[in-house]
């Protein structure tokens, strides 16, 4: 059987169309999409949570009404793994066109749904084809291969799969951001110009640091402690000058007129290299740029800023582990192979008494698989190579 199960309508317009010629009242939605139902009654808070809405036509689709809007006009929603149904309260007549039409954001996220394969897929894939008598895995319970699914997913996410996300964010004010709330480790961070062009935001490193905690101390230099024995903590000091730190003077982009500027010979950062003909030769090129820097504050849960990124808007890429919310479970078709290899190996090397050759048998399988799907993955087309071969060979003519 074809695994399309959604027409052109569907897909495309996020619309199903029911033109029944008898009465009816369970519709049955064949969308890749799995509904969301709350509540039936518009003027219900959690009305907006659902991710579709009904409409009906009693003129063969040439004028449509929200079905909400007419008289015992309420309606249930059931689900299964397969499909959902809604129900109506009152039976549609026949002749008349029932529609369910998905909300945008929930057309948005169907849309290239077929290059992947879902979790919950996997795992049925894998009870049929390696589990049972005469088989690789005689038996085993359901969950366990759940688990090594989702943690093979968590480490694919890392290194094969590359899970990136990212979000437009301006920098307030304070100079802090806080973390994305499934964030595990940041790609890139860089700042979007005036003709959409993103400036790369570079890593402060050795420049400065988010120190974990800073004590509250007496003159003597000892931590003060509280009521309850323990140490005092205070706003790390660090951070504060960070904040409030003129990048200028770590990058000596100062123009000329600044030259004569008591404020540019100060703390210790004489060097204006835009004044300093011929002298720009062994600049550190970390603190020479004026893009600016951020700062991962592990502690506070929050991305700082240098000063001269204030108000400016920024896009952060980062790698989540594939498992935050249902809709990012789920797995690239052409890591397929390689997420049952994992859990071939996953499964056998947890079990004891397993001959030490057969794990490792799996293991190499699994390795090899990983590799091909990095491979595939990494989408590399032959033009590209070519095109890069080609910019090599240039001659510079004097």
């Amino acid at each position: 059987m074809g695994l399309l199960t959604e027409n052109n309508l569907q897909y495309y317009g996020g619309t199903q169309l029911f033109t029944q010629n008898a009465n009816t009242q369970n519709f049955i939605s064949t969308f890749d999409t799995e509904l969301i139902f709350t509540t039936n009654d518009p003027t219900n808070t959690n009305y907006s949570l659902n991710n579709c809405e009904l409409y009906q036509s009693a003129d063969l689709g040439v004028t449509w009404t929200p079905y909400n809007t007419l008289a015992n006009a309420n309606y249930t929603a059931t689900f299964n793994s397969l499909n959902s149904t809604i129900t109506t309260n009152t039976a549609i007549a026949a002749g008349t066109w029932f529609m369910i039409q998905l909300r945008q954001a929930a057309i948005e996220n169907n849309y290239g749904s077929y290059e992947y394969i879902s979790i919950n897929d996997i795992v049925n894939n894998y009870l049929v084809a390696y589990v049972g008598e005469g088989k690789l895995v005689p038996n085993v319970k359901r969950t366990d291969v759940i688990f090594h699914a989702k943690r093979g997913l968590q480490e694919f996410s890392y290194d094969t799969l590359k899970s990136i996300k990212s979000v437009e964010l301006s920098i307030p004010s304070s100079l802090s951001l806080i973390i994305p709330q499934d964030y595990v480790n940041i790609v890139r961070l860089s700042w979007i110009d005036e003709l959409g062009v993103q400036r790369i935001i570079y890593p402060a490193n050795n420049l400065t640091t988010a120190p974990y905690s800073a004590l509250s101390q007496d003159q003597s230099g000892f931590p003060i402690q509280d009521a309850n024995s323990n140490n005092v903590e205070v706003p790390p000091t660090t951070i504060e000058r960070w904040n409030d730190a003129d990048t200028r003077k770590i990058t000596g982009n100062y123009s000329w007129n600044a030259a004569y500027n008591t404020d540019a010979w100060l703390d210790g950062y004489p060097m204006l290299w835009q004044q300093a003909v011929g002298e720009r030769y062994g600049l550190n090129p970390s603190t020479t740029q004026v893009n600016g820097w951020y700062l991962v504050d592990e502690r506070r849960g929050t991305f700082n800023f240098s000063s001269n990124l204030a108000g400016r808007l920024i896009v952060l890429e980062y790698i989540s582990d594939g498992l935050a919310t249902d809709l990012e479970t789920k797995v690239p078709k052409l890591a397929e192979d390689a997420m049952y290899a994992h859990i071939n190996h996953s499964i056998l090397a947890s079990r004891i008494n397993q001959p030490e050759y057969i794990v490792q048998r799996y293991k190499k399988e699994r390795s090899a698989k990983l590799r091909n799907a990095k491979i595939r993955l990494s989408n590399i087309k032959l033009d590209q190579i070519v095109q890069v071969m080609r910019g090599k060979s240039k001659w510079i003519k004097n």
